[in-house]
């Protein structure tokens, strides 16, 4: 074994926040149109034949907690292993595990909500994909799930991909080799690394600062958090990207900040309609940031810093708070992604193996202290996705729900559209297709605002 199978300290984190009532997978629902009745059962041969050819879908995760030979040479990381977990190709893989055609159905979104409420088995490679045929024999669905140690958004495309029909995607940058170590680190190399060192304890101390500022005195939004249940319900919403362009042309600010005040404001319209009340309400927004850029999406390891955001739920004014959630994002940006308490999940680099395994429950039980709700974007490729030739026509992706928190929002646009995949604790918000319908209602409010 060497150090490149340990977890990055990012993924360790994911693996060990994980409950049965709180899974940590990420999930994507691809709608296809059929070309043909058998086009569904044609998918899931398909998904199983080239899963097995993927390297990245052979991959287990063990946990680690035998004592290791003297490494040769010598490696820092691996040395403080012990309670850690590695990553190592499965040799009883077998893809029919993993893809499993269902009974057709009409509400794919209702059965995704159920598939994703089960956690992914420990003991096999951390994935799933379920093909889900439509009852009226012109479409399927596959629900895509893989677990965040496994994958960020970005790696989690790079793997969907490679099962979907081959398309023209960016390769990947490869990484520069890096040179031979030897038992001690080079000694000329030492006062860049001590200044290294002395800078990300800085930065370590600077973040925890923030997050200790950021949480003091701090109540989650009731409506918001949830007790576990275990439960998961799904919803998705399809706007037009061109009405994102309208209004980000005449408002300012970019899509993302456009699609951002839309969540506030479909959040406003949600409490007033269910009796909540948005008077007060400020919920703190997790903004998650990748690290990695597309074209090195293949290394393995989580990617991943974040902002932290007030949401102007408050504001009776769709055009101030789309100027609120812009200077907001502003903001964050000036200071980077590297600082400041959205930057929390860098801190897990600063933690030993053993930490992140005895820290992981307790930890998760911060979650709901630290932000009331996760806004997302994953990316997608430009290009048309197809699986046996049936195109793919919506893609809504899925976010894990943190521990206490009842709403998580993902976004992404593929070809013209705007995809908001919402997932909730189905007890704690038995309405959340009202929620879709409210964040529908607010992009046509911001259109009305702007006076397009």
């Amino acid at each position: 074994m060497t150090a490149d199978d340990l977890l990055a300290p990012l993924d360790l984190a994911f693996w060990n926040l994980e409950s049965a009532e709180h899974p940590m997978h990420l999930g994507a629902l691809g709608v296809f149109t059929a070309q043909s009745p058998a086009a569904a059962a044609h998918a899931a041969d398909l998904l199983a034949a080239r899963a097995a050819a993927v390297p990245g879908l052979r991959m287990r995760i063990r946990d680690v907690w035998r004592p290791f030979d003297p490494p040769e040479p010598f490696d820092l990381r691996r040395s403080l292993a012990f309670g850690g977990a590695t990553r190592e190709t499965d040799p009883a893989f077998d893809p029919l595990h993993h893809v499993t055609l269902h009974a057709p159905t009409a509400d794919f979104q209702a059965e995704a909500g159920r598939l994703m409420e089960r956690p992914l088995r420990r003991g096999r490679p951390p994935w799933e994909a379920h093909v889900l045929p439509g009852a009226d024999g012109a479409g399927f669905a596959v629900l895509f799930k893989f677990h965040h140690a496994l994958a960020d958004g970005l790696r989690a495309l790079t793997l969907a991909a490679a099962v979907l029909d081959p398309m023209d995607l960016p390769a990947p940058r490869p990484r520069p080799a890096e040179p031979a170590r030897g038992r001690l680190p080079d000694v000329r190399r030492l006062p860049d690394l001590l200044r290294g060192a002395v800078s990300d304890v800085g930065r370590a101390l600077d973040i925890g600062a923030s997050v200790a500022v950021h949480t003091l005195g701090m109540r989650p939004t009731p409506a918001l958090t949830a007790a576990p249940t275990g439960t998961r319900r799904t919803a998705g919403v399809v706007i037009d990207l061109d009405d994102v362009h309208r209004i980000r042309k005449v408002a300012g600010g970019t899509v993302n900040d456009v699609l951002i005040a839309v969540v506030a404001g479909a959040l406003r319209r949600w409490l007033d309609e269910r009796g909540d009340g948005s008077e007060g309400v400020v919920p703190r927004a997790l903004i998650p940031v990748s690290k990695r850029r597309p074209r090195t999406a293949h290394p393995q390891g989580n990617r991943l810093s974040g902002y932290l955001m007030r949401l102007p739920v408050d504001d009776p004014d769709p055009l101030r708070r789309l100027a609120t959630v812009r200077a907001a994002m502003d903001r964050n940006k000036d200071a980077g992604p590297g600082r400041g308490a959205g930057a929390v999940a860098l801190l897990a680099d600063h933690v030993p193996a053993l930490g992140h395994r005895l820290g992981g429950p307790l930890v998760s039980q911060a979650a709901r202290l630290w932000f009331d709700i996760l806004v997302t974007s994953v990316p997608l490729p430009g290009l048309g996705l197809k699986l046996g030739g049936n195109p793919v026509t919506e893609v809504f992706p899925y976010a894990p729900l943190a521990r206490g928190q009842a709403l998580a929002v993902a976004v992404s646009t593929y070809r013209g559209q705007v995809h908001y995949g919402l997932v909730a604790d189905a007890e704690a918000v038995p309405d959340l297709d009202r929620f879709a319908r409210a964040l529908t209602a607010e992009v046509e409010t911001l259109i009305t605002a702007c006076g397009s």
